[in-house]
């Protein structure tokens, strides 16, 4: 027997499609994997390795890389509270340089040099994807049918169709991806920039504005900056994201339409739902207020931006990340602490924070009330230092 193919599988249209594709064409079997960075459940995983046979699959691999994803990247998009265009928490993609690492080794496992994806030609995913290939393994063949040999969505189902083999069931309708920071939604609403998908089309938090729930509160805990405990008990950070992710999601929590720079350099437009994300990165961000200094937060926005770039255009394993990931490390040493939220329909506010390592409990001072670590005197002096260089230009006149 041949050699076999390796599909990084998602049960999508795209990698359904690509497995009838790929035996027919190169006249090989094809062994797909999925890597399950999340939002993959027992009854989900069997469905996909019913699926994967179905469509012609010789076997099916499920690898778990939750544990890994987050220690790897997830723990440091926390860290740096990294959101694109100040919006999206980058809740797919982030994990396609795993994804990629998983593949290649399920390729190594079997033998086989050769490995596929089911990316188009027009997204950021097929530079993520081989992008990490090459930097892992230079010398894998790469194939990519659905870019490589295009073809509309309902024509992919039209093929489907006609083999009587099983289509997702979303068909041709909408473009679903689900990682455990989230899920990208893209539809024919998301190819312009004027409205949003239908209720219809939402995975995580679909319906939750019919009958909306009575505001509740909750608790989440940090430990050096990643989140430890929810509502007093202490959990993984991948099971915490998964219970926030629960609870947060009843309230319609995380919905949002990003429009931004594609890695290929055009506007592109994605409806997310990112219930943990706005959850953990709004309270983290809130706790770091407490016990950073206000230039520890300045340089951390600045390398934090640049992290997620480098992570939303598939450079994850590019060295500077890990530059980046251990000034990250270094200044979480005292974002330890509690935030106490408030959930309501739609959104998630921050009622408090509390932490051992309170900037605002160390001084004396009370801001608008009392000074307490300077003197009237002080003040004074300072406000006129403070006011001089504006004093110093005025001096000089409009210039004119």
């Amino acid at each position: 027997m041949p050699d076999p193919i390796v599909l990084a599988f998602s049960g999508g249209l795209d990698t359904s499609f690509s497995i009838p594709w790929l035996t027919e064409t190169h006249g090989r079997p094809v062994v797909t994997v999925t890597v399950d960075t999340g939002g993959i459940d027992a009854a989900a995983a069997a469905d996909l390795a019913r699926r994967s046979r179905a469509l012609g699959a010789a076997d099916h691999l499920l690898v778990d890389a939750r544990e890994m994803f987050f220690e790897r990247v997830l723990r440091f998009l926390i860290l740096g509270n990294v959101r694109r265009g100040q919006v999206y928490p980058l809740c797919v993609g982030a994990e396609r340089a795993i994804q990629a690492q998983e593949v290649a080794r399920a390729a190594a496992r079997l033998g086989s040099r050769t490995v596929a994806h089911g990316c188009t030609a027009a997204g950021n995913d097929q530079v993520r994807f081989e992008v990490a290939l090459r930097t892992i393994d230079p010398g894998l063949e790469i194939l990519a049918p659905v870019r490589d040999e295009p073809r509309p969505r309902l024509e992919q189902v039209a093929y489907l169709e006609a083999r009587g083999l099983p289509v997702p069931p979303f068909g041709a309708a909408y473009s679903i991806n689900r990682g455990l920071w989230g899920v990208t939604i893209g539809g024919k609403e998301t190819l312009d920039t004027v409205s949003s998908i239908p209720e219809a089309a939402w995975v995580l938090t679909q319906g939750a504005f019919d009958t909306p729930l009575a505001p509740s509160r909750h608790t989440v805990a940090f430990e050096g900056g990643v989140p430890s405990a929810w509502d007093g008990e202490a959990l993984s950070p991948v099971e915490l994201i998964e219970a926030v992710e629960e609870a947060a999601a009843a309230y319609g929590i995380g919905r949002g339409v990003h429009l931004g720079e594609t890695i290929l350099g055009i506007k592109g437009r994605v409806a997310f739902e990112a219930p943990a994300a706005e959850v953990l990165l709004t309270s983290h961000r809130e706790l770091e207020k407490l016990v950073l200094t206000g230039r520890q937060i300045r340089v951390k926005e600045t390398v934090s931006a640049v992290y997620g770039d480098l992570v939303h255009e598939g450079q994850h394993l590019d060295p500077v990340c890990r530059d980046i990931e251990a000034l990250l490390l270094s200044s979480q040493g005292r974002v330890t602490g509690e935030v106490y939220l408030l959930f309501r329909p739609g959104s998630v506010f921050v009622e408090g924070v509390a932490s051992p390592y309170s900037l605002r409990a160390a001084s004396r001072g009370v801001y608008g009330e009392a000074t307490g670590e300077w003197s009237a005197a002080d003040a004074r002096g300072f406000s006129r230092i403070a006011a001089l260089p504006g004093e110093l230009y005025a001096r000089m006149g409009d210039g004119s």
